[in-house]
């Protein structure tokens, strides 16, 4: 099995950490500071996070977003977790996506995470 890549990480990507999790900008962004909030312990799932770790977890997030703010005028934000191998999950330690989006950064938003599933991505009726 290959190293896993969020299991030592380097001490100078990262932005802010706890005794729970840390977290960096993604390597491979798909918008402008794309971060990734990561537990320090290995597992694979969201749903195996402790109380202690999903505290961790929410804390990182809402200051991430809250640095954000003050150096990016990101119009929204999507936040996700790829869960398992049928949803995309490649890295299997669990990770949460923080992803800054901007008007018109692509022509139809609608759906946001939901496009995952293109025919899926617009409600009936909308």
């Amino acid at each position: 099995m290959k190293e896993c890549p969020f299991c030592n990480p380097e001490e100078n990507r990262i932005i802010w950490k706890d005794e729970n999790v840390y977290v960096l900008r993604d390597l491979y962004p798909v918008s402008p500071s794309h971060t990734l909030i990561i537990p320090f312990r290995h597992f694979a799932s969201v749903f195996e996070a402790t109380e202690e770790e999903m505290r961790s977890i929410s804390m990182a997030l809402l200051f991430r977003k809250q640095q954000l703010e003050r150096s990016l005028a990101a119009d929204g934000y999507n936040i996700g977790v790829n869960e398992g191998s049928a949803a995309g999950q490649t890295i299997h330690h669990v990770h949460i996506h923080l992803i800054p989006r901007f008007e018109r950064d692509v022509d139809d938003p609608r759906g946001g995470i939901r496009n995952v599933i293109p025919e899926k991505k617009i409600y009936p009726g909308l």
